[in-house]
Order: C-alpha cells, then structure tokens, then sequence
C-alpha cells in the first residue's frame, strides 16, 4: 500500500487520531507508513519480533466497523517491550532460552487494544531489564535515534528509539530503577513513569516485583497522558494494582512549588554542559512562575544505594534462579552477575534495609510538605555506547543517580526534554511526586515541555501548540457511573472522546442495589431501595460539558435510564439508573460491592 504526502503525515497521537477520525488518513495508511519506516530506518535491533505487516493492516481496516468517537488511540501504532505479553507473540524479556508463548494479552495490551490501537511488534530491552543503557541483549544495540555513537538507553531501549525515531508515536516500556526515564533523554521524547500500581503489571516479566511499573514514551506530554488513562485502573490479575485513576490535566498552578537541590549536592560527573543546561532549566521555570525551593538530596542518594546494595536484587534473582542454575550461559554476563548477587542475601539482611527505607520514605513525605514537585536531571550525563562497554557497571550505575531513589519511595515520575545540548546530546529534565500526583506532573510538564519549543524526537518535527484543556467550569455537568464506562473499561472510551474529565471514586449511599442485567455485553442496573435494604455500590463521578452530556444521555438505550443518584457522603448527582420492570430475570449482585468486582469474578 502506497502511502503519500509523507512529510505532512501526522507524527503525535493526537494527531494521528484526528486525521482518522476525519477521514484525511485511514488507521491502514498509518499502518503501512509504519513498516516502511522501519524498513527505512533499517535498524533489526529495535525490534525483536515483529507482526506481519498485511495482518496489521488488515486489523487496521476492521476498525471502520466501530466508532471512532469511543477509540481514543483510533488506529494508533503501538510498539511493547518484549518482557510484557500480547498475544500473537513470544515473550523473550531479550534471553531466547527464557522464551515462552503468552496465551493472553498483558492487562496494558489488552486496554490498548481496546481503546483502538494496533500493536505491531516487541522491542529489544536490556535482558531481564537489567541495565539503564541498552547494551546488554543478544538481539543487538538498537540506535540511539538523536545520534548514533549514544547509547540508546535502558533498559527500555528498543520502546524509546522506535518512538524517538518516528516509526511509532507511542510504547510502553517498564521502569523500575529508570528505565522509562533515562533513554526518553537520550532520545528526545517523553517517558512517563505512572504511580506504583497505577498500570497493572499483569503479564509483565518482574524484575523487581514491587516496584515494577509498566511505562508510556510518546512525543508529547498530551500523548503519554492519554494512553496512561487508557491504561490505569484496578486488576484483580494484579495483586500489586491500586485504583489509582489518572484524572484531569489542569492548566500551570500560579503558586507552583519546585523542589531543587542544595547547592553542591547535584552530581554531574564532570558533564559541565549537562550542568548548564540543568540550571537553564530552572530558569526556564522561574520564568514560568515557579517558586523555586532548595531541600536536601542526600536522603534520596541514600535510598538510591539501598536499590542495587540492598535486598531488592534478590526479586531478580527470583525470576531467572532456575535458568541461572540449569543454562548460565544463556544470560548475558553482566545481567548473570548483578542478579547471581541476589542469592547471598539473608531474611535478615532484607528486614534491616526495609527498617531503614521506611525512614527514608517519612523523610521524603516531610520534603513533599512545601513542595508540589522536584525537578531533577534525568540522568547527570551521557555515554557513548564504547564507553559503556568499557566500564559496563560504572557507567550504567551514574545513569541511575536521579533514578534509582523512586520507585523505592513511592513516587511518580514524568520525564521531559529539555534542551539540544550544542554537541548534539539531548539533555532532559524529571518531575517527581508522591504517588497519586500523576495528573500534576502531566499538567505542568506539558506547559514547560511546548515553552522549550524543541522538535519532538529526532525528526525534526515541530510542536503543536499545546490543545486547549477541557473547560471544567459551571458549563460541566458531573455523571456517575457504575459499569462499562468505569475508567479502564470497554466503554470509557464514549466518556473521554467527548473529552469527559474523571473527578473522583467513590460510593452510593447504603440503600442501593445493584443487578446484572440479560444483555448481551452485560450490563448493570443501579436501582434504589428502601433505607436499610440495600448497600454502598462503587461508582466514578465524571464530568462532561453541557453539550458533550446531552451527546452522551441520548446515545443511552433502554432499560438504561439517567436520573438522581444519592452519594454516600449525602450529596446527589445525575448517574446511571435501571428501569425496574427489567429486573424479573436479572441477578442480584449487590454483595460484590461493584460492577468491576462482579466482573472480574466472572472472568475468573
């Protein structure tokens, strides 16, 4: 299929959606402009399997039978690290003797999926994300999309050069010392880190399970938010999940709160041109209306140490120990001997660092009291892919320094360009967070990301003005909802494409039931009761602009009706009701509490 005009194809997600939805671009065009890029960048180390190409478009084409309006990633290409399953093919986590065929997608895929995007391949990694560079896999080096003797990062290296170099305009990597981080610097793009839990990691190969997160790189701030919305909420496949729902973006606070380091605490290991441009970053956000606040980094340093020195390599160990004893040769070197380390350590050892950590996390929690976010380097510098293979540890070890500290503290992280160093090195800036502040770092990186005005990725393509946020003024008219259009579910997508904001989780008052309704998808009914009779039912409140909720409230079929819904804290809001006559043949299933409870249970 011959695609034309490839210079004005749209590049961002945004874009790409818009042009679908208007007919200019179909999904299979945009499709087919992605595998002939990845056969003009000719680079085999990015991915390590990838789809047929006529299979993919041949998904593309099915789409014209939904609605575009309820897909928000409509015919977006999507790349996936090779250590998280999706159907169709293998699971290398970049160790061919560890290969496994996944019978299901990832709880990640399978939403994306939902939401209209078509996965075309799994990228190289860092075996067993073990790494910040992206050295260390049989499959090969993928290159550094900006400039070719970089590393491209890691461990998620084959997820940010394919977003990087324009042959997707979104991937997930993972992150759990930095890998979603340090190569989005290195190649100019995005990486967003989500809160712990956030993203469920059912179908994820661990590397270190409790702090494992699946993470978004895309060419704007916009674009990483919206597939993170597409993606997080709760999974009763994951145990480590938490109903953590991403929210609305709001516009630069006008008493912004930055935390930045005490003088002479920052390390940049002799990187003065890292330096500058870290301290043009701040000026940059001076000039935007921060306030700037000094607090003290070494605690953030100490707890960094405890990641690798401390008892979390033995969660590695745990994942590959069989094939270090039967096959150690089958994994790389490097990977071997970091995660050999973790068979030494003792219940003893694990308790003492734990003790400590939490030390550390109530010292960080008083750092956030006066402050919204830090702003940190990314990484203090950058390595040449000879340079990293000649002190693979060292130097993997100094990318990790503004890194390794956050999963271990619960934080979320977003990272950004920031500028175009005169070497022709991207250097890039952090937010960091206590974990739920997701919807804050979006909203103020994607400000400072369009105020640097740098190109996106490493094709020289502009940034859009920032789009306008949703109005959530008098206009917006709030709506509950207990079923599937609960975020992460088969019909969010009705509420987002008509740009629907998530305000808050909570409950019913105690006197309503719930029922699972004949239908085919089913459906839940919301029915009041008398006081007493009832029950506390989960439910999301969100809020749609006045036209946008008269869209939504006439596409509702029967037996569905909207009308009053009491909250358990007493206060009323339009929401989804049933028409009672309907229930004769419905089952009671007021005891799961909810519709994503009952659910699950029945997929189960």
């Amino acid at each position: 299929m011959k695609v034309d005009m490839e210079a004005e194809q749209p590049e961002t997600i945004s874009a790409i959606v818009a042009a679908h939805r208007a007919g200019t671009v179909t999904p299979a065009q945009t499709i087919a402009r992605t595998y002939q890029r990845i056969r003009d960048h000719n680079d085999p180390a990015v991915f390590i399997s990838l789809r047929d190409e006529k299979d993919a478009i041949a998904e593309a084409e099915k789409l014209a039978a939904r609605d575009p309006a309820s897909l928000p990633l409509y015919g977006v290409p999507v790349a996936v690290k090779d250590n998280i399953d999706a159907l169709g093919f293998p699971t290398t986590a970049a160790c061919p003797a560890f290969s496994y065929t996944p019978t299901h997608d990832s709880t990640a895929v399978e939403r994306l999926r939902a939401a209209g995007a078509i996965v075309i391949g799994k990228t190289n990694l860092d075996q067993f994300a073990t790494g910040l560079v992206g050295v260390r896999s049989p499959y090969g080096t993928p290159r550094n999309s900006i400039r070719e003797d970089l590393i491209p990062g890691g461990s998620s290296s084959g997820s940010a050069t394919a977003v990087g170099a324009g042959l997707v305009p979104l991937s997930l990597g993972t992150d759990t010392a930095g890998s979603g981080r340090v190569p989005a610097m290195l190649n100019n793009i995005v990486g967003l880190k989500p809160s712990l839990g956030m993203i469920s990691t059912a179908g994820l190969v661990p590397a270190c399970r409790t702090l494992d997160c699946i993470s978004v790189f895309a060419l704007t701030v916009d674009d990483a938010a919206l597939a993170l919305s597409v993606m997080s909420g709760p999974d009763q496949a994951d145990p480590f999940s938490r109903d953590r729902p991403l929210g609305a973006l709001t516009p630069l606070p006008a008493n912004l709160r930055l935390g930045v380091p005490r003088n002479g605490q920052l390390i940049f290991f002799g990187d003065k041109k890292a330096e500058t441009a870290y301290g043009d970053a701040l000026k940059r956000w001076t000039a935007l209306g921060a306030e700037l606040i000094e607090f003290d980094l070494e605690p953030f340093y100490e707890t960094a140490r405890l990641l690798y020195e401390g008892p979390w390599v033995a969660e590695r160990y745990l994942v590959i120990k069989d094939l270090l004893a039967s096959a150690p040769d089958t994994i790389h070197p490097v990977t071997r001997e970091i995660t050999a380390a973790g068979a030494r350590l003792t219940a003893a050892d694990t308790f003492s660092a734990l003790y400590r950590l939490q030390g550390l996390r109530r010292i960080a929690e008083r750092t956030f009291a006066n402050i919204d976010a830090l702003v940190l380097p990314t990484a203090p510098t950058a390595y040449t892919t000879a340079q990293v293979l000649a002190n693979p540890i060292e130097l993997n070890s100094r990318l990790g320094t503004y890194t390794n500290f956050v999963n271990l503290l619960d934080l979320c992280g977003l990272a950004v360009p920031a500028a175009m160093r005169g070497d022709g090195i991207p250097f890039g800036i952090t937010l960091l967070a206590p974990a739920g502040r997701d919807a804050l770092l979006a909203s103020i990186g994607r400000v400072f990301h369009a105020d640097t005005k740098l190109t996106v990725g490493a094709k020289g393509v502009a940034q859009a003005p920032l789009a306008p946020l949703a109005a959530h003024g008098g206009d917006e008219i709030p709506i509950a909802v207990v079923g599937a259009h609960l975020s992460g579910m088969a019909l969010n997508g009705e509420l987002t494409a008509l740009n629907g904001r998530l305000i808050e989780v909570t409950k019913t008052a105690p006197d309503y039931k719930l029922y699972a309704l004949q239908t085919t998808p089913p459906k839940p009914g919301l029915l009041r009761v008398e006081a007493g009779k009832g029950a506390s039912i989960e439910l999301e409140i969100w809020s749609l602009s006045a036209s946008a909720f008269g869209k939504f409230v006439n596409a509702i079929p029967a037996p569905m009706a909207i009308g009053t819904v009491r909250l358990a804290d007493g206060r009323s809001v339009k929401g989804f009701l049933v028409e009672p006559e309907v229930l004769g043949e419905a089952r009671d299933i007021t005891a799961y509490g909810g519709w994503r409870k009952f659910m699950a249970e029945a997929a189960g």
